[in-house]
């Protein structure tokens, strides 16, 4: 017969045939080791599949248990009653924090029931593992779960970092005596927290980037190879934003054995089970292992080691592998005896093992995430983990202690306890008030010659001080002189884009010996697009093994080239992952003080669109660098469509409050911009980041004598570039124009002169700038009313200037309609509004009428309703440029 069936399998000779089996397997570990064992299970698995039997069950599983067994866990290196009383208090202040915002009324809100699931983990991490950075050690990064703060709150609370005032405005940032936000967020808190981590999900592909980037420094000679961990914790409901299990692939790839993933697997997401039906833990522990992760899994706490040591049949583990998650969420609110039975099921076997303990041992057994000695041993293994990066599953109780409210559905809603829960929370954690004050939930921190707090203090001097803490020491890297970006301001009588000038400005960068080693490229599998590849053969892309292979275009003059202290980041067709080596390259200052300059090319459209949320986060942990968005435009590049042409990326970009976006025309600009931008942001240390847009069409590049005298206004958005050399004018008008649209304009001030119209030519760099410099001047005159009125730079700069104003880019009408409140004239936007085509550029700019014809008709309109020209001299316009005036408006198709 082929198979076993279900009865001699639970007989007496099965039973014997499988330990049989496991005998043999024991031998070759003992003669052969794990090598040994590996290879004949691989022999054997091999010999099934040519049997064509399949293999149902997935093999990246191992049982449903504890990962460490009992006798391999390391002693515990601390005082685990002290350390339970230390968590205790903190668990206490972070509820109170809670409780106290929510009496106040003012809806601010809160989370207790995160950080009471991982306060274990996080105790046992914080006295014994993460360590700060010192003169021998690198530090470590910690990014926490965003709606565990008010543990670390509290934490800090109780190292005087913080004071009572600080927590009794938790969520109050604007209070006189000072406030904490609501989740990590270092631009509101600067001395505290690393890395904001508040949206869900980002803070994954953040930590594997950030590990790899310490790695890049490294290897590169910017950073010494003196250590320091990224952990990062998350929950495993945020398991299933596509960012976190998306990006896990390169940290093993990349070896990156400086990373610890702590997955706080708690069961529940913010509305109920993760996985009610199944198992997240194995789930979890299958991608990962599939993805190459040394995977660790902490399940069980030690009140089960004696029961599972004593289940010699597997009749307690079958029942594990049998229960789904939302049976353990049930177990986890039911008293002893209830549990007793749900475990059971009937069976005579398990029902003897069980018998074993109390109806109170049942409900005293605690989780993996609850015992110190078993995430001890997980974090000890992790640290001794090597060429691979670690995740750690833990699994715990939601809202853990909060007693009526733990393991609940509404637990992470929990924002409010009663005066019975109160006094319940304050005696299950020892706190010394009396009941009026636990009734207000009153903070509490005892003497500083206590045990607990003489116990605290000295074991983070040990690790080398308080975490989180962001303690920002990097030296001013001034930019390189103007003479640096010479051959730019000289112009060229050959056709380039503005990309191919943005590369040749990256590759005089690089060699340059103030700031060339600083400079970091990034690139999401577009290098060839945007004319990056020939920066492989100087540069090199970075690669953690070199280059193992010899590459097909190795004889080429442009070869691919991977080197182990390589320059380039080439992040494949990860935009997320792109951005997160920005976020990590921009904030070396900061967290390792090392002024790196990265430099991110992509398709404009997939910036702001794909991952605005990731450009956010660049903002919140004050991120420096370049953004470029190539291949601009929404009809620059020509033939692509829909979902590649840009015409927004600007007016999101004027979002995130602490980014200069520019739409530069010329390579001189670009200059200007770029080198200002690094005395900004390397010099100052002004907490800035940069957005330019840079385009594929080829033409001359004009030339300046004195970039001085048009610096200002190439910085502040404005200048004039071409006045009209018409002598006898019918009429004035004034064209914008930004990027390579700037060239309809210069086409439409030549069709205007056979019109007799005058045209000056400006040049618009920045909409966005000159927007928020007329609004911060508006604000001061509000709140200054008898103060000399402050002139906002574009009236400065228009002034004296009559006519029609025509603006026009290759950006929606939004982007250029921002300034028409201070212009001195008649205004008119063109713009790109609608979705992209597929289509060659001519048509494309006549579709969306913003060619030089559409330039023309709209400045001839414009005089005509001042009174200047007569309309009949528009519809001869009109129909001598072949406009049809009747087609449906692009923004509607």
């Amino acid at each position: 017969m082929n198979t076993v069936t279900s009865q001699s399998q639970s007989g007496d000779d099965w039973d014997i045939e499988r330990q049989d089996w496991l005998e043999s397997i024991d031998y070759i570990h003992k003669q052969y080791g794990e090598g040994g064992v590996k290879d004949i299970l691989r022999i054997l698995q091999n010999h099934i599949l040519a049997q064509d039997i399949a293999l149902n069950e997935a093999t990246l599983n191992t049982p449903y248990r504890n990962t460490i067994p009992p006798a391999e866990e390391p002693l515990y290196p601390g005082h685990i009653e002290l350390e339970e009383n230390i968590e205790k208090l903190i668990r206490w202040n972070a509820a109170a924090m809670v409780v106290r915002a929510t009496d106040e009324g003012t809806g601010v809100g809160g989370h207790i029931a995160t950080y009471t699931s991982a306060a274990t983990m996080m105790e046992v991490g914080f006295h014994h593992y993460f360590r700060n950075r010192s003169d021998t050690y690198g530090g470590d990064l910690l990014i926490v779960q965003p709606h565990a703060s008010p543990g670390l709150y509290a934490r800090a609370f109780l190292e005087v970092r913080l004071s009572q005032a600080q927590l009794d405005n938790f969520r109050r940032q604007l209070a006189p005596e000072g406030g904490l936000s609501s989740y990590p967020h270092p631009r509101h808190m600067p001395d505290f927290w690393q890395v904001p981590s508040g949206s869900m999900g980002l803070s994954t592909p953040t930590a594997i980037y950030q590990a790899r980037f310490i790695k890049y420094l490294e290897n590169r000679g910017l950073k010494p190879r003196n250590g320091g961990k990224v952990w990062c914790f998350i929950g495993d409901g945020e398991s299933d934003e596509p960012e976190v299990l998306g990006t896990i692939n390169i940290a093993a790839r990349e070896g990156l054995d400086n990373l610890i993933l702590v997955v706080n697997c708690n069961l529940q997401r913010l509305d109920g089970p993760v996985r009610g039906n199944g198992k997240i833990i194995q789930e979890l522990e299958r991608s990962f292992r599939g993805a190459d992760w040394n995977v660790i899994k902490v399940i069980w706490g030690s009140g089960w080691d004696s029961l599972l040591a004593r289940d010699h049949r597997g009749v307690l583990q079958k029942r594990m592998e049998e229960a789904v998650d939302g049976d353990y969420q049930y177990l986890s609110v039911s008293p002893g005896d209830v549990q007793r039975e749900l475990w059971v099921e009937n069976n005579p076997e398990l029902k003897s093992l069980m018998n074993t303990l109390t109806d109170e041992e049942v409900r005293l057994i605690k989780r993996g995430g609850q015992d110190h000695k078993k995430i001890n041993a997980a974090y000890h293994k992790a640290l001794q983990a090597t060429g691979r990066p670690t995740v750690i599953l833990i699994k715990s109780v939601k809202g853990y202690g909060l007693l009526k409210g733990q393991g609940r559905n509404t637990a992470h809603q929990k924002k409010q306890l009663s005066s019975e829960e109160r006094l319940e929370l304050a005696q299950a954690c020892n706190i010394s008030l009396g009941a009026t004050a636990i009734e207000a939930a009153e903070f509490y921190r005892p003497s500083d010659d206590s045990p607990e707090m003489q116990y605290l203090k000295a074991h983070r001097q040990n690790l080398g001080g308080y975490l989180p803490a962001r303690d920002v020491h990097c030296d001013a890297l001034p930019p390189p002189p103007l003479s640096t970006f010479a051959e730019f301001f000289k112009g060229s009588e050959r056709a380039v884009s503005t990309t191919m000038a943005v590369v040749r400005m990256l590759s005089v960068l690089m060699k340059d010996p103030g700031i060339g080693r600083y400079i970091v490229p990034i690139v999401p599998d577009e290098a060839r697009t945007f004319g990056l590849d020939g920066l492989f053969r100087e540069a090199g892309i970075y690669s953690p093994e070199g280059q193992r292979y010899t590459p097909v275009d190795g004889g080429s003059l442009l070869p691919y080239r991977e080197a182990e202290d390589g320059q380039i980041l080439q992040e494949g067709i990860c935009e997320t992952g792109a951005m997160a080596s920005f976020l990590a390259a921009g904030t070396a200052y900061a967290v390792h003080g090392v002024p790196t300059i990265p430099f991110y090319m992509f398709y404009s459209i997939f910036g702001f669109q794909r991952v605005g949320d990731m450009i956010w986060a660049c903002g919140d942990m004050m991120c420096r660098g370049f953004l470029l968005g190539g291949t601009a435009g929404r009809t620059t590049l020509n033939g692509e469509g829909l979902q590649h042409q840009d015409g927004h990326s600007h007016v999101v970009a004027n979002t995130v409050p602490n980014l200069k976006s520019y739409d530069p025309a010329f390579a001189y600009e670009l200059a200007i911009i770029v080198r200002e931008g690094i005395r900004r942001m390397y010099q100052e240390q002004e907490h800035i980041f940069y957005y330019l847009t840079i385009y594929n069409e080829n033409y001359p590049m004009p030339a300046t004598e004195a970039p001085e005298a048009i610096e200002a206004g190439v910085l502040s958005g404005l200048y004039c570039y071409r006045r009209s050399e018409l002598e006898q004018a019918e009429a004035k008008v004034h064209l914008f124009g930004s990027g390579s649209i700037l060239q309809q304009a210069l086409q439409a001030q030549a069709d205007l002169a056979e019109y007799d119209i005058a045209a000056d030519v400006w040049s618009a760099t920045s909409y966005n700038e000159l927007y928020r410099d007329a609004m911060a001047c508006e604000r001061w005159n509000r709140l200054h009313p008898a103060a000399e009125p402050r002139v906002p730079y574009v009236q400065r700069c228009l002034d004296g200037e009559e006519g029609v104003f025509v603006a026009v880019s290759d950006y929606m009408k939004a982007l250029p309609n921002l300034i028409a409140p201070w212009m001195p004239g008649r205004y008119i936007a063109l713009g790109t509004d609608g979705y992209g085509l597929s289509e060659a550029r001519p048509e494309l700019r006549a579709y969306f009428e913003i060619d030089s014809a559409h330039i023309t008709v709209a400045a001839l309109y414009g005089l005509a309703q001042d009174g200047q020209v007569k309309y009949e001299r528009v519809e001869e316009a009109i129909a001598r440029l072949g406009i049809d005036a009747n087609k449906v408006e692009p923004a509607r198709q």
